[in-house]
């Protein structure tokens, strides 16, 4: 008996965690119309035959369209508006799937990494797909598996990973390939995955299924046919192939990264060629090595150019592929692995993001079989070096004697080493006159290898789409600004950091106060050199203090912006648990992601909710615990390289004195109420883009606003727009006669008492 199908219209209009990931959406009686449920796989007929997975649409959305993104659209080979016959598919699991890319992608993502972001996608040979991964997938451990999944494909392509469009050379069937842990998945004449479980009579992969729900924009939606062991490969999958020193990136292809090449060239060499020496000495060498740095960094990168220069295979394995399995099939997947590294010549036994398979915190039976498997590999003579990003998750017992013994710490680039790499990625890049490297490493803190990488990519698109006809087509420094406003730092990927778009001068008065920041905050950040030079350490914080609504906020984002550096910003609050022991992570780990965002200024709003005086609060020791965490990491043994801690607060007798003294936030700075002058500034520059008439007098209204805030003046100036607006739609200016409806309507917020009370203080610590 024949699927039932119908026509529709493609409409553009896709949910946002549907964006190039193969979903379409159909109304709810449509789906019961094709007896489709959630997540079932749909043949799709345009100009093309492609194929989705299937998801329901608002009950308020038309029955006669077809949502998709613009990738399914191209893939069928129709436009917003087109005709698409829609028809159930069956659920066949591919059996192999063969896909092109651009050459960056091809070389920095493995098969199984690529098979992970084809998980629970429907696949056509012929088809555009990206790398953001199938969020369809019910079964925890591939949900795990999936985020590892991220991580890595944001290190090793950076930013660009999410644009990224890969084309579907082949595939097994054709049409409506499901992928799954046992398709072969692979890169055309080039890697490719190893499967456990070849298909039977059927076509379909001898894999359990199970109903699973599909979770998409609406929420739960219903049972959806998903592998129930997605993420899960079987316990006979072979060990990746030893790779070769061809196509291995040289040293010097490494700028920043040659002290740590010579350092592991040292100890690789030594442990390889010279064992004789050793000998006679009646010493050896340990071969294993723990090499930590920001994700993107370049860490792999560093052992593959090493181990080609000392002429050594490696044998890569991914952390986070081996957790997700079986603690017996992962196990035998190590040990056949270590097995097969030892042979005729040296070997690199390369394990990435170790900390997947050894986590410090509750270490699994997986853990010591991984330790049992580095000790044997190093004793037999071959060399096992493990990548990290997060070396503070990884087990303290990997760091023995005979396991990873010497540790390679990879650091976050400064300006100069950016600017060198930049050179290298531009090496072969057409650049217009105008471009100035210098210019553009000054405008990167926090940027890795793998970043800047995808701006020279992206600054190459943007060139490429601005002279399509152009004989001779160059990248120009407007390309590499109009990349920066798209590529984003890998370290900013999981938390608040946010680049700042405004600077000091945008701050109207406070002249005092803006020049003690500048000392305080910026000469730190932009010349680190001259402290070093002249032998002093630079102030360590700031403390903030004033009236709510004046400005400090505002002034952390303008100095972040005056100084190029990147805002990590945290409210007190949002850093306390009710878990023992989880507010002093989040305090670690939020100052360990400012030292590889550097230069970081660390902005802690309400820093008095975190660090109260201690002993006298009632929450059994948190805060006391907090302030002693804090203390600690801004005058502990780990220094704060380029990080400035700037502190708010609207009660500073509340912060507990020792926060206060000297090498902490020893500089307070008080943010003043403003008066006439600076709230007719403030008024200006709120209403910058508002069309004022000429009878509206800022300065005059600026000193009839007594007792009002820097917020209370920009919300005067948007009640007035808002006034006009509601006497007429058409209004093209704001009046007086608005101006004096809004003042009506918008009181002053701050407190006589408290304003007081502050000033007395502020003059109280001058004296």
């Amino acid at each position: 008996m024949a699927e039932p199908e119908l026509t529709l219209t493609a409409s553009l209009r896709p949910a946002a965690l549907d964006a190039r990931r193969g979903v379409v959406r159909l109304h709810p009686e449509v789906l019961t119309a094709l007896a489709l449920r959630p997540g079932d796989p749909v043949r799709l007929t345009g100009r093309r035959v492609t194929a989705g997975i299937v998801a329901p649409a608002a009950v308020t959305a038309s029955t006669a369209l077809l949502y998709a993104d613009d990738l399914l659209l191209g893939n069928l080979g129709v436009r917003d508006g087109g005709q698409v016959t829609v028809r159930r598919a069956p659920v066949t699991a591919a059996r192999r799937v063969t896909l092109t890319g651009p050459v960056q992608v091809v070389a920095a993502v493995s098969p199984e990494m690529l098979r992970l972001a084809l998980l629970g996608k429907v696949v056509t040979a012929g088809d555009d797909v990206s790398l953001l991964p199938q969020d369809v997938l019910p079964d925890a451990s591939a949900r795990t598996l999936i985020e590892g999944a991220r991580r890595s494909l944001s290190s090793t392509v950076g930013y660009a990973w999410t644009s990224t469009l890969l084309t579907v050379a082949g595939a097994e069937p054709d049409v409506g390939a499901l992928v799954t842990m046992d398709t072969v998945v692979g890169w055309e004449h080039g890697p490719q995955t190893r499967t456990s479980a070849p298909p039977d009579a059927s076509g379909v992969a001898r894999t359990a299924w199970s109903p699973g729900t599909w979770t998409g924009a609406g929420g739960t939606v219903g049972p959806a046919a998903v592998p129930a062991g997605a993420g899960l490969a079987g316990p006979g999958t072979a060990p990746a192939e030893l790779e070769g020193p061809d196509g291995a990136p040289t040293v010097d292809e490494l700028p920043g990264l040659r002290a740590q090449a010579e350092e592991l060239t040292e100890l690789l060499d030594l442990g390889f060629h010279h064992r004789d020496v050793l000998d006679r000495l009646g010493t050896g060498v340990s071969l294993g090595v723990l090499v930590a740095g920001p994700a993107g960094s370049g860490k792999s990168a560093l052992v593959r150019a090493v181990a080609a220069r000392v002429g050594a295979g490696v044998r890569p394995l991914w952390g986070p592929e081996l957790a997700a399995l079986t603690d017996d099939a992962a196990a035998r997947r190590l040990r056949a692995a270590a097995d097969a590294v030892p042979g005729d010549g040296p070997a690199v036994l390369l394990v990435t993001d170790v900390e997947a398979l050894a986590p410090a915190e509750s270490p699994g039976p997986l853990a010591a079989v991984f330790r049992q498997v580095v000790a044997a590999t190093v004793r037999a003579g071959a060399a096992v070096v493990c990548t990290t990003s997060r070396p503070e998750q990884v087990d303290p017992a990997l760091r023995g004697p005979d396991l990873l013994s010497l540790r390679i710490t990879v650091p976050l680039p400064d300006q100069a080493l950016r600017r060198e790499q930049l050179t290298v990625l531009t090496r072969q890049v057409p650049l217009a006159g105008d471009v100035r490297l210098d210019e553009v490493a000054g405008r990167t803190p926090g940027f890795v290898a793998a970043d800047l990488a995808a701006l020279v990519r992206e600054a190459g698109v943007r060139a490429a789409l601005r002279q399509k006809a152009a004989e001779g087509p160059t990248v120009a420094m407007a390309d590499f600004a109009a990349a920066l406003e798209v590529v984003r730092p890998t370290s900013m990927a999981a938390s608040t950091l946010e680049l700042a778009d405004v600077t000091l001068d945008d701050v109207g008065d406070m002249a005092e106060v803006k020049e003690t920041l500048t000392e305080s905050v910026l000469w730190p950040l932009t010349y680190p050199d001259t402290f070093a030079r002249l032998g002093v350490r630079p102030p360590r914080g700031v403390l903030l203090y004033g009236p709510p609504g004046c400005g400090k906020t505002y002034l952390v984002t303008a100095l972040a912006g005056s100084g190029r550096a990147n805002v990590l910003s945290v409210k007190g609050a949002e850093l306390l648990s009710k878990w023992v022991g989880e507010s002093e992570r989040a305090v670690r780990e939020l100052f360990r992601r400012a030292r590889e965002a550097a230069p970081t200024l660390v902005f802690l709003d309400e820093v008095d909710a975190l660090a109260p005086v201690r002993g006298q609060a009632s929450d059994g020791g948190t805060t006391d615990r907090v302030v002693a965490a804090l203390l600690t990491e801004l005058d502990g043994v780990e220094t704060l390289r380029n990080v400035v801690v700037v502190g708010a607060t609207n009660r500073p007798d509340l912060v507990d004195p020792a926060l206060l003294r000297p090498g902490r936030l020893e500089r307070l700075v008080y943010v003043p109420p403003p008066d006439g002058a600076a709230r007719a500034e403030i008024l200006r520059a709120a209403a910058r883009n508002v069309p004022l008439a000429d009878d509206v007098d800022l300065a005059a209204l600026g000193d009839g606003l007594d007792g009002f805030s820097a917020a209370d003046c920009a919300a005067l100036v948007r009640e007035a727009a808002l006034a006009a607006m509601r006497e007429s739609l058409s209004a093209s200016t704001v009046t007086a006669a608005h101006v004096a409806a809004a003042r009506r309507r918008v009181r002053p917020s701050l407190d006589p008492a408290q304003v007081a009370w502050l000033a007395a203080y502020a003059e109280a610590r001058a004296g």
